[in-house]
């Protein structure tokens, strides 16, 4: 039994920010802190007061995580970034809102005593004594606390008061994970306060002291256990905050926190085989399970239970299978070929899905190169003459404006260009599709074709893989290339519309150049060319893509499952230690792949790879403070060696994003390593000690806890059937009630009950198995009783594609 909680995150749009550059306006980016951890950064938006991102990431957590805040900053080229305002959801919030927040909140001023963090370890003991007892407050350490110092650290100490006595500790220079080991005395009195207060602060020489948190302990807790010992959070002082009431914008949110207790292989096996045995069957069986299923989602949820779905049925080999199954039922309630998987069905959001999972990396290998190069050139591009701006198109080298034929004809060449590269890459692409890919839109075509006889339907099977293939996952890959990782910022104005006109020329490329499709915007007449020749070289590519036989791609599948599935490559700095003494901040840019086995640099993405790390050998993967290196982007992988030593390599990323990445990327294909490290240096041995806590043991135990659990998800994340077996549960049971009434419609009435049946066969009323299914798991977790042990081991698997 595993719990597991996760944070659905949607940033949609800021409004009303203020103005924080001369020139008037904002250059405004968002920062999501996890426990003052910094988790996620959105693109920044130039020159705008109300930005758009509508960016999401689901991020899983320890279930002790406690808040999760939103800054949006304001980015500056020559200085530190400007803070414009927050706002904050506490974990207690969001687990009281089942479908979580959702609206625009109202930033808030950033006070700097509320911005607080890390933990104080503390020892306190109650000692009899006359005339009366003492109190003893041992301030052993503390970890992660703010820095506040310019140099990436504080100068930390603690104030004890009680009674109005106060007593306090030394100041640790530059440190944010101090040790002092001191103890206070107080004495008892009766009638006095019974809260010990224990602040901790940033000592400064020249301006005032900076608070960094506090802790209140009821002593009469204390008096009643006699002794209590551990970490404690700081807290902010809410007495000193002054929030300013001036107007600081909005921020457009959506946040949903969920927790699942995730029970054993063995307790879904039930739930997995009925569903399975579904899919297996097709056509063929009782039928009815994934059409209830369909009809019982609303259209809010779809997508999710689509995406839970397809990973579960991935995870058992079984992809094809269920959406051939989909495309089927699709058709059978079409009658209208200009209407097939035009709508937001379970087999549209299911095949969307697939794609995203299954084919990421083959998009980025067709359109990679063709947005980077949209992006490098920058060139002014419009089609419709009701929006020629010629002024922003400069002089030709005549120096005199182009007039608005010339940019319309200048335009229709740069676009052919791109839509001729883009095609070209797609027809040489065969090969490169993974065989799932193939084999489903290969079902997809037969399926089609089968529905559609008639000649003059000759185009619907083609029409048909494009309705996915084109409009539902390479043209919005190409509107907004930063959502499927294709590029780390968003485009500016300019390069958005050369996407966006692109994309409409791969739209109408899909659309098989129809009337209909060409008598939208005439003006895209001078691309029809392209687009004409574009449909042959798309016709032929579809027929090559659907050939793949079963033995084909049975030996597709066969020669991936023998490589290491690369799971992330780019590239990254790599700290060099040169002879002796000191560390030295001398970084070597090598490009580095992660894959199943291990952590392995080459000079040059095709240049011959060398092993750097064993993945069975990782033990953490955490960042590094920002004072050691004089970066805030440099993440450590500690590791064993070949004689069983730890060993520390530090890699330094370009930006917080790919810090965040690569650790997740680490931290999930190592999370089942033997061995796994609880604590950790943030910091480097330098010298003689260790900079983060100042210890001389080089052996140390570590300063502050591993984050091995908190992770990004990703499209190629491991498949974990468990997970996605309960997320399935949960869904059913929220459903549970228009379930049995379905039931009650199809069996006339009949009582829900198990209906035996022999060993592989299915049962004759599948729904009344699901609903007792449901109700066994139910109880199983209700129950503290262990389930019964899986036939298999649970492990995570592997996305082969």
């Amino acid at each position: 039994m595993a719990k597991h909680s996760s944070l659905s995150i949607r940033i949609v749009e800021g409004k009303n920010l203020p103005a924080k550059d001369i020139t008037g306006s904002s250059d405004p980016y968002c920062i999501v802190k996890v426990d003052s951890e910094p988790i996620i950064r959105t693109a920044t938006m130039w020159k705008t007061l109300c930005p758009f991102w509508g960016e999401e990431y689901q991020v899983h957590l320890p279930p002790t995580f406690h808040a999760v805040a939103f800054y949006v900053m304001d980015e500056d080229a020559l200085s530190r970034d400007d803070v414009i305002g927050k706002f904050c959801l506490t974990r207690d919030t969001l687990a009281s809102l089942p479908k979580g927040f959702t609206g625009w909140a109202h930033l808030t001023e950033v006070d700097p005593d509320e911005e607080v963090q890390g933990e104080i370890h503390l020892r306190l003991e109650v000692l009899p004594g006359a005339p009366a007892c003492r109190l003893r407050c041992s301030v052993l350490e503390a970890r992660d606390l703010a820095p506040k110092d310019r140099n990436g650290a504080s100068d930390p100490f603690v104030r004890v008061c009680y009674n109005g006595r106060t007593q306090e500790t030394s100041v640790v220079k530059k440190s944010c994970y101090p040790r002092w080991n001191e103890t206070f005395e107080f004495e008892l009195e009766e009638g006095a306060t019974d809260v010990l207060c224990v602040e901790a602060w940033d000592w400064d020489l020249v301006s005032r002291n900076d608070f960094l948190g506090k802790v209140a302990v009821s002593v009469q807790r204390v008096r009643a256990a006699q002794q209590e010992e551990g970490w404690f959070r700081l807290q902010p002082d809410q007495s000193r905050s002054q929030r300013a009431e001036g107007n600081l914008g909005s921020l457009q949110l959506e946040v949903r926190l969920r927790d699942e207790t995730v029970l054993s292989s063995g307790c879904y096996q039930p739930l997995v085989q009925l569903l399975c045995q579904e899919v297996k069957l097709g056509t063929q069986g009782p039928g009815q399970l994934i059409p209830v299923i369909e009809e019982t989602t609303s259209t809010e949820c779809r997508q999710e239970v689509a995406t839970n779905l397809l990973k579960l049925f991935l995870g058992q080999g079984l992809a094809k299978e269920f959406l051939d199954l989909l495309f089927q039922l699709e058709l059978g309630r079409t009658s209208e070929t200009n209407t097939l998987f035009r709508s937001n069905s379970l087999a549209s959001k299911s095949m969307e899905s697939f794609l995203k999972v299954a084919g990421m990396r083959y998009l980025h290998g067709v359109l990679g190169p063709i947005i980077d190069r949209v992006f490098e050139e920058k060139k002014y591009v419009e089609l419709d003459p009701s929006k020629v701006e010629v002024k922003d198109v400069g002089c030709s080298g005549l120096h005199r404006p182009q007039s608005e034929a010339e940019v319309l004809e200048q335009s229709a060449q740069t676009l052919r260009a791109h839509l001729g590269a883009l095609l070209s890459a797609l027809c040489r692409s065969v090969r490169a599709c993974p065989a799932v890919v193939r084999a489903t839109f290969r079902q997809l075509f037969k399926r089609v074709r089968e529905r559609f006889p008639d000649t003059q339907h000759e185009n619907v099977p083609f029409i048909a893989v494009t309705s996915f293939l084109c409009l539902r996952f390479l043209s919005p890959a190409i509107m907004s290339p930063k959502l499927f990782h294709l590029r780390e910022r968003h485009a500016d104005a300019r390069t958005s519309r050369t996407l966006l006109l692109l994309a409409k020329a791969v739209q109408n490329v899909g659309n098989m150049d129809t009337p209909v499709s060409r008598a939208k915007e005439a003006w895209m007449e001078p691309l029809q060319p392209t687009v004409r020749q574009g449909v042959a070289q798309l016709k032929d590519f579809i027929t090559k893509l659907v050939d793949i036989g079963e033995k084909e791609e049975l030996d597709l599948q066969r020669t991936l499952s023998l490589q290491a599935p690369l799971v992330k490559e780019g590239p990254l700095f790599i700290h060099r230690t040169k002879g002796k003494g000191p560390l030295a901040s001398s970084f070597k840019k090598l490009h580095f792949s992660l894959t199943a086995e291990a952590l392995s640099f080459a000079k040059t993405p095709g240049s011959k790879k060398s092993t750097l790390i064993k993945l069975a050998n990782i033990r953490a993967a955490e960042k590094v403070e920002e004072k050691s290196f004089g970066s805030s982007h440099v993440m450590q992988v500690i590791y064993t060696d070949d004689v069983g030593q730890l060993q520390t390599a530090y890699l330094q990323c370009k930006c917080v994003n790919e810090l965040n990445q690569w650790l997740s990327a680490l931290r999930k294909v190592s999370i089942n390593n033997a061995g796994l490290l609880a604590s950790y240096h943030p910091g480097i041995f330098r010298g003689d000690k260790w900079s983060c806590c100042h210890q001389k043991d080089r052996t140390d135990q570590g300063c502050d806890k591993t984050r091995s659990r908190v992770t990004l998800q990703e499209w190629n994340d491991p498949l974990d059937h468990d997970l996605e077996a309960q997320l399935i549960y949960r869904h059913l049971l929220s459903v549970e009630a228009m379930l049995r009434k379905k039931h009650q419609e199809l069996s006339g009435g009949t009582e829900v009950g198990m209906v035996p049946t022999g060993p592989g066969e299915a049962p004759k009323d599948p729904l009344a198995a699901l609903l007792g299914v449901l109700q066994d798991l139910r109880v199983s977790h209700s129950s503290s009783l262990p389930c019964l042990p899986s036939s298999e081991p649970h492990c995570t698997l592997e996305l082969q594609t």
